[in-house]
């Protein structure tokens, strides 16, 4: 993978994305490396521990659209939203499953909006899906998703509340 291709690509599409929105919302965007992939995360503050010592992918939250080696392979662009180790959001009582449970539940309204997508995974994943890897769409594609994830991220703003120490 060319990774600095993906990079600028990825962040282009970053700057040109409508970031109001996404601010007033209090989501924010990043493009980076993280796991041997080439991503655009969202994610808000509050969906993470904020202690110095956590992890960018551990306790938290968060959407991400990604490529790699392998993904480039099968010519498909990744997208998913991670909820990794819940139980130990230090602000949130809440057990993994029944997260992933309410969540799936509520966002099965929105499911046909997501093209391949499947919900069918443990409580880390509570949703993946894939795009045809496609140079001419690829940004394109990309801008969507983050805009597609702007309308179901106050589905997690909900069920953290809910579930607020």
């Amino acid at each position: 993978m060319n990774a600095g291709y993906y990079l600028d690509l990825f962040q282009k599409v970053l700057d040109g994305i409508d970031q109001k929105p996404f601010a007033q919302n209090q989501l924010e965007l990043k493009v980076g490396v993280w796991m041997n992939s080439v991503a655009l995360k969202i994610q808000k503050k509050g969906w993470l521990n904020q202690s110095p010592s956590a992890k960018p992918f551990g306790e938290s939250i968060f959407f991400s659209v990604w490529i790699n080696d392998e993904t480039i392979g099968q010519g498909k662009l990744y997208y998913n939203i991670h909820a990794l180790k819940l139980h130990e959001l230090s602000a949130y009582k809440i057990k993994s499953r029944d997260f992933a449970d309410a969540f799936r539940l509520r966002f099965k309204p929105f499911e046909q909006h997501w093209p391949n997508v499947s919900a069918n995974f443990g409580p880390l994943t509570l949703m993946e899906g894939w795009l045809q890897l496609d140079d001419h769409t690829l940004g394109n594609n990309i801008a969507s998703l983050a805009q597609k994830f702007l309308v179901i991220a106050p589905i997690i703003d909900t069920l953290l509340t809910e579930r607020k120490k």
